[in-house]
């Protein structure tokens, strides 16, 4: 991390660096090469350090020309190191007749949000369960090592293969909610160990990048189901989710598939391909056009002592059916467990975001359900909190229930089922509830692009 030194105002071309803004001069530098964010109040110039930042550039363009406080808070455990390196682009501070918030955020809601994080911080629910986690590693080495063992004694008949191939499903799910954990630095109070452990758990024990995951993975933290700033409802290769979107790509013949048409394809392509199709090829691809050389000598180790270990007894060709078999079972675990919160919410434009506070909804808790998803049937807990430690998510519940009950917002929960049988509802009713009433979603695309002009 590092700063850009003094910097200087665009527009008077004058040393900016105890200047005072209005919100209207902040919101002119929203562009590439151009970009201010809001933090406490304070105006920082990051249009050059945005390459530099370790959760991407595209997370703080996101925020371009926005008060960022609450993603600042929320994805960085350690605020004083922060602040630091932030000083040198720093260039003044809102006028203090300017309110804290931007896009009419209701002020009172903001600051009780704020008191609750301090009071599960003075709770002790930041603080991490180190035998949590290390019996949870162990669990998934365990799998791996009985899968392993049943094909040394037991053969590589059908039957053996078909529990071998669940058992090494299983561990890949539960490692892939593991190194979710160390990604979000959950885990180590140092986050050098959280990066550390987190390329070891996603590159040794998955076969993926720590760095593709972070890009990803942050943008859709910093703007959930946010319309084009949200990667997980815009898998342009594949499907997109929502209303608008689906039938403005698929009229328009943008990119590669009839999108308007995909509630024909989704359970074809989407749970079953994700993972060993679209993910596997954007990993590597990822890796080599942005030169993460270290995440690939981590990837490379998975395959290679994964090779070691299978071709011995199913030879190459199985071995790699094998795998893709593997790859095939968990991605429609990964699909229906991430989908459970999210597919049947609303896709919203910035504009016409419905609330900053809950853009998501909890599935019941249960022993279960806490391990089936990797606790993220607490979704809206760990979207608020993505560095708590997920096993003290439960303790968070009751307090943002009230908070959300307080200012009328919507807290949704969800048994397994019903967020499953919403999935398919959602799939099977999109003729239904919407490609035969083109003329309405385009009306909405109309209203969108209005309000975006």
């Amino acid at each position: 991390m590092g700063g850009g030194g003094q910097q200087t105002d665009r527009i008077t071309g004058t040393n900016a660096r105890f200047s005072t803004y209005t919100w209207e001069e902040v919101q002119k530098h929203t562009k590439s090469g151009d970009q201010w964010i809001v933090v406490e109040r304070k105006v920082y110039n990051v249009s050059q350090w945005v390459k530099r930042h370790p959760g991407g550039l595209r997370i703080i363009g996101h925020y371009a020309g926005e008060d960022a406080t609450e993603a600042f808070t929320a994805f960085h455990p350690d605020l004083p190191l922060v602040r630091k390196y932030m000083k040198p682009l720093l260039i003044g501070e809102l006028e203090a007749s300017e309110p804290s918030q931007d896009r009419q955020k209701n002020a009172a809601l903001v600051e009780d949000f704020r008191a609750l994080r301090e009071r599960l911080e003075a709770e002790g629910c930041f603080k991490t369960q180190p035998l949590f986690f290390l019996l949870h590693l162990g669990h998934i080495l365990l799998l791996e090592v009985i899968a392993l063992m049943l094909v040394w004694y037991f053969g590589t008949g059908w039957i053996n293969t078909a529990i071998v191939a669940v058992l090494m499903a299983t561990a890949q799910s539960q490692a892939g909610w593991l190194q979710h954990d160390f990604g979000h630095l959950s885990v180590c109070k140092s986050s050098r160990w959280n990066h550390l452990v987190h390329k070891f758990v996603i590159g040794h024990l998955k076969g993926a990048s720590a760095g593709w995951w972070n890009h990803r993975h942050f943008q859709h933290h910093a703007k959930p189901n946010v319309f084009k700033k949200d990667p997980d409802v815009n898998m342009l290769n594949m499907f997109v989710v929502g209303k608008v979107q689906p039938v403005e790509y698929g009229v328009k013949k943008v990119k590669h598939l009839p999108y308007n048409h995909q509630h024909k394809y989704f359970f074809f392509v989407g749970p079953p391909l994700l993972i060993p199709v679209f993910f596997q090829f954007q990993i590597f691809h990822n890796m080599v056009s942005h030169g993460l050389w270290v995440d690939l000598v981590w990837c490379i180790s998975y395959y290679v002592r994964y090779f070691l270990c299978y071709t011995q007894f199913y030879g190459l060709f199985w071995a790699v059916i094998l795998f893709n078999f593997v790859r095939f079972m968990e991605s429609h675990w990964f699909v229906w467990v991430t989908q459970m919160n999210w597919l049947s919410m609303q896709v919203h434009s910035e504009l016409s975001q419905p609330h900053w506070l809950v853009a998501t909804c909890n599935i019941e808790q249960s022993a279960f359900n806490d391990w089936f998803s990797g606790h993220l049937n607490f979704q809206i807990e760990h979207h608020l909190f993505p560095t708590m430690p997920r096993h003290n998510y439960w303790r968070a519940a009751p307090h943002v229930r009230a908070l959300c009950d307080k200012y009328g917002v919507k807290y949704q929960e969800k048994t397994l089922y019903g967020a499953f049988a919403d999935i398919i509802r959602y799939n099977t009713n999109l003729k239904s509830h919407g490609f035969t009433f083109k003329k309405s979603f385009c009306s909405e695309l109309f209203l969108y692009n209005m309000k975006q002009h």
